[in-house]
């Protein structure tokens, strides 16, 4: 088991999430829809930090739940942006692929909690 958060890969792969994602919408005038993708993508990667954190295996797994949910939102959001002209296909499949490689990895890692 890893010593700190930042040896968890799936906490390495939120992180470049939040980095994709932020850079993707650096330049969009939508606030709104800016910071609400922001938001739920530097989500994923706190919930699974802050999860970590906690060293109590329920509220780990409590916090990965969120990180999956906020990973969805994600997900979801760049469907809209795909469909507002925020950005291409291939951004938005990136982003995407990511988010099913992090939703993938968050399930394995709940299901070694229980």
């Amino acid at each position: 088991m890893a010593k700190s958060f930042e040896e968890l890969v799936i906490w390495q792969d939120a992180r470049k999430l939040a980095n994709l994602v932020h850079f993707t919408f650096l330049e969009l005038k939508d606030y709104d829809f800016k910071n609400q993708v922001n938001s739920a993508a530097v989500s994923v990667m706190n919930n699974i930090a802050e999860g970590f954190e906690r060293f109590s295996r329920p509220d780990f797994k409590r916090f990965l739940q969120i990180a999956k949910a906020s990973n969805g939102e994600v997900r979801s959001m760049t469907y809209l942006a795909e469909d507002y002209n925020y950005i291409l296909a291939e951004k938005a499949n990136e982003i995407r692929n990511l988010s099913i490689k992090i939703k993938t990895e968050v399930v394995s890692l709940m299901n070694t909690l229980v």
